[in-house]
């Protein structure tokens, strides 16, 4: 066991580099597709609601298949799981460029998801292995920092790349990634201990993929659809519900049930499970609003929308490097509370947004969110598996993983739901004060004769649009600085560390 810490901690590094490469990969193509859809749908001859396959069929497929990284890995050994997963996200990628039909990319970003859905839950499960506890907090800001600044820069890559070259190098991107990501994992990483073979159970699998499935479907086509106006809008509810019901049941009657109970009775895993969805409500909804507005309010370009947005991931970076040095020192749940508040800030200084204001309350506002998301999601990461046994890190990661991304995806549906919604409904409300009566409707203001002409009645109901769809942002922002304000006493449900001797390290002994 010494020898085999020995060369773990040689290899530290180049471990590191080598799983958050593949970790990156994978995060960047959460996003770094969105902005070249345009151009693949005239490229592809698909319809607006046919292109939208392009980016559900890749979130299903890694949805249903991260629960199953913790049995993988159990069965086939994590290294092995690993390698392949990184081989078929590459292969997938280059099949994805190659794509000649709508039909072909669409089977291949399912080939992507399946392969990558294990590549977040393995590279934190090893990160956590390789390094001693008392360094646990700064090995998961790195992680964090892969987790967090992929999909902030993913749209700025992509639309670069999409406009400099085409959009099949969106994909193509990640052949050299997914290279240098195998042969380190290759090299470096030592197979780990395979568990006794664990009867895989079928039912449980086919319950929750049937629940995260129809879920996922029903948040990524519900805004396309028109919600519950739509029967299968309604189908995809009725399954998801029925698919959870049945897990929830044969998880707590089953003798060796696809999720292993012990998770959840470990309480600070529960809790820190439970935060991090509340945590995707919250957050991740932020970062979706704001290209559109920026695109389609500002008529800022793509590029410039990436670079305005960018800052945030700076922030970020300093504040992860920040708190793994202050984890162990101070109580984890003020740390997590002190970048809660920053991000409620940050959100009050986003309701501040007007169609008139120039860059920087974007990037000032952006710098402050990503400072606080460092100081959340670093501390959260850490604590959630500080009791866990080690033989349960890759199951409980992948569970992590797969709460998160559905409170992500939960959060984005609502705001983009709300925001259609409140658009309609301002609109109409400012419509009623547009009559002639209205001095404001009158020189100086307007034209003249703007309200007798077809084109001038247009142009100011364009802009009655612009002001309804800015307002409806605001209202968006506002609500998410509630629940970020309201969440807060969550923090109470976590258990205070207690500091361990030595230099400290933090002994995630809990009271």
């Amino acid at each position: 066991m010494a020898a085999a810490s020995d060369t773990m901690a040689v290899n530290r590094g180049m471990i590191t580099v080598s799983i958050m490469l593949a970790t990156i990969m994978q995060a960047l193509d959460t996003t770094i597709a969105n902005v070249a859809l345009p151009h693949m749908q005239g490229s592809l001859s698909a319809s607006q609601d046919q292109i939208t396959w392009v980016l559900t069929s890749y979130i299903v497929a890694a949805a249903i298949m991260t629960p199953m990284t913790g049995w993988l890995s159990g069965r086939f050994g994590r290294k092995r799981v690993f390698l392949i997963s990184v081989a078929g996200f590459t292969i997938a990628s280059a099949l994805c460029g190659m794509a000649e039909s709508l039909t072909q990319i669409v089977v291949f970003r399912l080939l992507q998801g399946i392969c990558g859905a294990a590549l977040v839950p393995l590279s934190q499960a090893v990160l956590l292995d390789i390094n001693p506890p008392e360094r646990h907090g700064q090995a998961m800001a790195v992680w964090g920092a892969g987790i967090m600044v992929g999909p902030i820069l993913g749209p700025t890559l992509g639309g670069w790349l999409t406009d400099n070259y085409n959009w099949r190098w969106v994909f193509y991107i990640n052949l050299p990634v997914g290279l240098i990501a195998f042969l380190g994992i290759l090299i470096f990483i030592a197979e780990s201990k395979h568990d006794r073979p664990r009867p895989f159970d079928f039912f449980g699998f086919a319950a929750l993929s049937i629940g995260v499935g129809a879920l996922q479907m029903m948040l990524d086509r519900g805004e396309l659809k028109d919600w519950f106006g739509s029967t299968e809008i309604w189908i995809e509810a009725v399954v998801s519900a029925l698919g959870w019901y049945l897990f929830a049941v044969h998880t707590a009657t089953a003798k060796r049930p696809f999720l292993n109970p012990t998770l959840l009775k470990d309480r600070n895993f529960a809790t820190g499970t439970f935060f991090i969805f509340i945590v995707g409500i919250i957050l991740y909804a932020t970062l979706a609003l704001l290209p559109p507005l920026l695109q389609d309010l500002m008529n800022y370009p793509v590029v410039t929308t990436g670079l305005v947005t960018a800052p945030r991931g700076i922030g970020t970076m300093i504040a992860m490097i920040l708190v793994g040095r202050l984890i162990g020192r101070v109580d984890i749940r003020l740390i997590i509370g002190f970048g809660f508040g920053l991000t409620a800030f940050s959100l009050w200084q986003m309701t501040g947004f007007s169609l008139q204001m120039d860059m920087m309350p974007v990037i000032v506002s952006g710098i402050t969110q990503g400072f606080g998301l460092g100081f959340v999601f670093v501390p959260l990461s850490t604590v959630a598996f500080a009791t866990l046994p080690p033989k349960l890190r890759t199951e409980g990661t992948a569970i992590f993983s797969l709460v998160r991304n559905i409170g992500s995806s939960i959060g984005i549906s609502i705001v983009q739901a709300l925001l259609t919604e409140n658009t309609q409904v301002v609109h109409a409300s400012l419509a009623t004060h547009v009559t002639p009566f209205n001095p404001l409707v009158h020189p100086p203001y307007l034209a003249a004769g703007s309200l007798g002409t077809s084109a001038g009645l247009a142009a100011l109901n364009a802009q009655v649009t612009t002001q309804a769809a800015m307002i409806a942002y605001i209202d968006d922002f506002k609500l998410m600085m509630i629940l970020a304000l309201i969440a807060m006493p969550l923090l109470l449900l976590l258990r205070k560390g207690r500091r361990s001797g030595g230099r400290g390290a933090a002994s995630m002994a809990l009271d």
